[in-house]
């Protein structure tokens, strides 16, 4: 029946990713030995199945009962997300230590051994800072859930309070929140570490020369604490989105409502007066890749000038596509 796969369900999702397929069957047995118990070989109706269920009570305080242990920072309903995302945290930080590495070596040869040594180094301060940054997005997840359900907890649980069991064709897949995660992961870690090489390179007989910033470089350390801002909702969403699983009406509202600071906040950044690089078009000219007064130095020019507005409408545009296709998914899983 499903009232009864419902409520394994959410029982078991509660629990370690090793311990479900066990207590699932141990669950069945338990409900049907109830069942046949209860009917004494009748047939079972829905009401039936109903009466043991509420004799089995809440799933979570029974979910409770079956944890091997209650002491825990990260709870079992997000123990796989975590272990996923601590493993791509920990991934993408040594792809972007590493490719920094790479082309700090490219840039200056000359120091090998100094670059190497501020290489390794760099594993002793970042690969900690990850970890513990992946830990406390966790343990405050887990807080506000747990929490959240404690406010919200009804004096007697009913049948009729069981989540429905999940449709396969209508959940997240797992590759997109993960996909996102790492894609923002690594941004964060070049803007913070890497800002410099977000220009226009220019390379001298096959080697590296210089770099045009984009960005104001005088101003940039002021603008991190909003870049790291956005960048770090964005990965506590994918994270959200990741744990869930599906998209629900709640869901979506908590992803709108970080699309929405998101997209305010990097407005607020590139219309301000000093977020782009002032003198770009000079230092173009001054690396010799562009001679002022060509067509080439118009087309340049026209570009640059429009960056902001093309970053306001592509921003735009992205947050009511987001919009519309959370929307579009909700509405098809309450078909």
């Amino acid at each position: 029946m499903e009232i009864i796969d419902r409520y394994i369900y959410a029982v078991t999702q509660r629990l370690p990713q090793s311990q479900r397929a066990d207590i699932s069957q141990e669950l069945k047995g338990l409900i049907t030995d109830m069942l046949e118990e209860r009917t004494d070989g009748k047939r079972t109706t829905d009401k039936d199945a109903e009466q043991v269920l509420l004799e089995l009570g809440d799933p979570k305080q029974l979910a409770e009962q079956y944890r091997e242990t209650k002491k825990y920072i990260i709870g079992p309903e997000f123990y796989d997300p975590f272990m996923t995302v601590m493993k791509i945290t920990l991934y993408s930080v040594v792809i972007v230590m590493s490719f920094e590495f790479v082309i700090q070596i490219i840039m200056n040869p000359a120091s090998l051994l100094e670059q190497f040594v501020d290489y390794i180094v760099s594993f002793f301060t970042m690969i900690p800072m990850a970890i513990g940054w992946v830990i406390a997005v966790f343990v405050l997840l887990e807080y506000v859930q747990v929490n959240g359900q404690d406010l919200n907890i009804e004096k007697n649980w009913t049948p009729s309070d069981l989540p429905q069991l999940p449709d396969l064709k209508r959940q997240i897949k797992r590759s997109e929140p993960i996909t996102a995660i790492i894609f923002f992961i690594i941004v964060m870690a070049m803007a913070v570490f890497s800002s410099n090489y977000f220009g226009v390179w220019r390379f001298e007989t096959g080697e590296f020369a210089t770099v045009v910033p984009f960005l104001n470089e005088d101003t940039y350390s002021g603008y991190m604490l909003f870049i790291l801002l956005i960048l770090n909702l964005a990965i506590v969403k994918e994270i959200v989105k990741l744990i869930k699983g599906k998209w629900t009406s709640k869901l979506l509202i908590f992803t709108v409502v970080i699309d929405i600071i998101t997209v305010v906040v990097v407005l607020l950044m590139v219309t301000g007066p000093d977020f782009w690089n002032p003198a770009f078009m000079q230092e173009l000219e001054q690396a010799g890749m562009i001679t002022e007064r060509s067509e080439s130095y118009e087309t340049v020019e026209k570009i640059w000038e429009t960056a902001t507005l093309w970053t306001l409408i592509l921003m735009i545009v992205g947050l009511i596509w987001n919009i519309i296709a959370g929307w579009l998914k909700v509405r098809k899983m309450n078909k």
